[in-house]
């Protein structure tokens, strides 16, 4: 997204103190592996709730995701302020972020993704239905943001906190949410759980294109909503092989 040039903004909360170096290495591999996955561009970003205080995320400064670096890693409240003065841009869709974590305790990991295959079904009125078993969440339902019934004509973005709490609102207790014209913002309770339904989200949407072309108008065999919950229910178990293979790659290690 567009950065913000507020660099000097600050809150008047105190920090959390450093995190656990392993979260600030996750959080550093997820915008690699969404990046090297196609997910995220130049654009999108990765956040994580601070292990040491529900009440603070960490969220890199304003970078393409695929040179995000643990120095690049900042504290924020839930205000979406950095908890410290620094001379650093700042993503200026942050707001997604803190107002999420604001009305979900439940999640501790976000990303918001420009990925092409889920832009189509935030403009037609066909919803996103789990085509596999790996986008089983999507089964639970994945709303629409309208941002015009918010605010009217603005310029698409997420850029202060009422928008935020707009989208947080359209959310609610679902596993994402399409943008219309925009993205999506996905959520989980962890760094892999997110990055796995964020490259999921969009692969089903890959798939669901083509078996709309397919099937010339006939019926589509999509997961029945009894198998979603259940692969949903085991799915936390499931993630750790991707996970390992993932973070291996983006961090180039041994």
């Amino acid at each position: 997204m567009a950065t913000s040039h507020e660099s000097r903004v600050t809150s008047h909360s105190p920090t959390a103190g450093p995190a656990d170096p392993l979260l600030i290495e996750d959080l550093v591999a997820a915008n690699r592996i969404l990046a090297q996955e196609g997910v995220l561009d130049g654009w999108g970003h990765v956040s994580v709730r601070h292990d040491r205080d529900p009440n603070r995320f960490l969220l890199s400064r304003s970078l393409a995701p695929e040179l995000v670096r643990a120095e690049d890693i900042i504290e924020f409240d839930l205000d979406s302020a950095p908890v410290e003065v620094m001379e650093r841009d700042l993503y200026t869709e942050r707001f997604i972020h803190g107002e999420i974590y604001k009305t979900r305790p439940d999640v501790k990991a976000i990303v918001h993704t420009h990925a092409p295959p889920v832009i189509p079904f935030g403009v037609i009125s066909i919803p996103l239905q789990p085509m596999y078993h790996r986008a089983a969440f999507i089964g639970l339902g994945i709303p629409v943001f309208e941002i015009r019934d918010a605010a009217g004509i603005t310029d698409m973005l997420i850029r202060d906190p009422a928008l935020g709490r707009a989208l947080a609102k359209r959310i609610a207790d679902k596993p994402a949410v399409l943008m219309r014209g925009h993205g999506a913002t996905v959520v989980g309770p962890s760094i892999p759980r997110v990055v796995g339904r964020s490259i999921f989200l969009a692969l089903n949407a890959t798939l669901q294109a083509q078996a709309m072309i397919m099937a010339q108008g006939g019926a589509i065999n999509y997961l029945d909503p009894g198998e979603a919950r259940l692969i949903e229910a085991r799915e936390g178990y499931g993630l750790g092989r991707a996970w390992k293979a993932w973070k291996r790659r983006a961090l180039k290690q041994p």
